[in-house]
């Protein structure tokens, strides 16, 4: 069923994939971002997250010019998909990132909510783990990791992704909204897969990144179905694909390269360290490009 979507962040390295995959589903979208993402089928709202007037005027607004003709005044918006972001530390300073994910993002549930919008999905991410950005070399508490995990970052991005977890928690329980936080991985875009052959030569350059990768159309996928799902309240979903970056059995790299770190439950032969089994299940997430498709092992 065709939706009314507003996507902040759609010029951003995910966005730009995830934006055209809800097109190509029949879906309007509306990119709100600080730069326009020329794509067809996309109207953009040059807008800053950080501003909660900008972010009540950009959920209540026309699509595009076409809809004046309504006389009606702007159509309901079904559903908001939040991405922009800082995308990592040291692009800004560490206070300013932490200021503008954690202020756009409440701005951006805030106005969603108040306007009586029932579906928000935003991006978290895998830094929650607390291992990509860490200082030095940390291990994980256990595998896999799972949306019950302890998430302790001491970088100022993953921090500003627990904290949007929490509010999006505060916001779902107070109003009833479904507000779902996808904990999104490495995101690789297609021409990327010639990264490959360097990880699977270093394993442990993996490490930060748990093993694990989304790819930017399968994000498209799960972004689609989180927006299609309802009745959940507040859930975290990692969005990672299924498998291990490795040529080895997961169990067995496992044991080869963090022999230190428990294993809490049986693990799929190659399944991804940073598990996807819950968005699978829950949301029915099938994926369509596992990077063996690509890689040649």
């Amino acid at each position: 069923m065709s939706k009314r979507i507003v996507f902040t962040g759609g010029t951003g390295k995910a966005g730009r994939h995830v934006v055209p995959y809800l097109v190509d589903k029949g879906h309007k979208v509306l990119n709100v971002d600080l730069v326009p993402f020329e794509h067809e089928g996309v109207e953009n709202l040059n807008a800053d997250i950080t501003d909660s007037g900008q972010m009540y005027n950009a959920l209540s607004s026309h699509f595009g010019l076409d809809e004046f003709a309504t006389g009606t005044g702007p159509a309901p918006i079904d559903a908001v998909v939040h991405f922009a972001a800082i995308p990592r530390v040291l692009i800004r300073p560490d206070n300013e990132t932490f200021r503008v994910n954690t202020m756009g993002t409440y701005n951006v549930i805030e106005a969603a909510v108040k306007l009586g919008i029932r579906k928000i999905v935003i991006a978290s991410s895998e830094t929650t783990y607390g291992v990509c950005f860490a200082e030095g070399d940390k291990d994980f508490h256990h595998f896999p990791l799972e949306e019950d995990y302890d998430i302790d970052p001491m970088d100022s991005y993953g921090l500003s992704k627990v904290l949007n977890e929490k509010t999006a928690r505060a916001f779902a329980m107070r109003s009833g909204a479904d507000i779902y936080a996808l904990r999104i991985g490495n995101v690789i875009e297609p021409h990327e897969y010639d990264m490959f052959p360097g990880f699977l030569a270093d394993p442990m350059s993996r490490k930060r990144n748990a093993w694990s990768y989304i790819d930017a159309r399968d994000l498209g996928q799960m972004v689609d179905l989180a927006i299609a799902k309802d009745g959940l309240g507040f859930q975290a979903f990692n969005a990672t694909n299924d498998t291990i970056t490795a040529t080895m059995p997961t169990a067995e790299f496992l044991k080869t390269y963090c022999p230190q770190i428990p294993i809490t439950r049986e693990l799929g032969e190659y399944e991804a360290p940073l598990s996807n089994r819950k968005i699978r299940e829950v949301l029915g997430f099938k994926e369509e490009h596992d990077w063996r498709k690509y890689v040649s092992v």
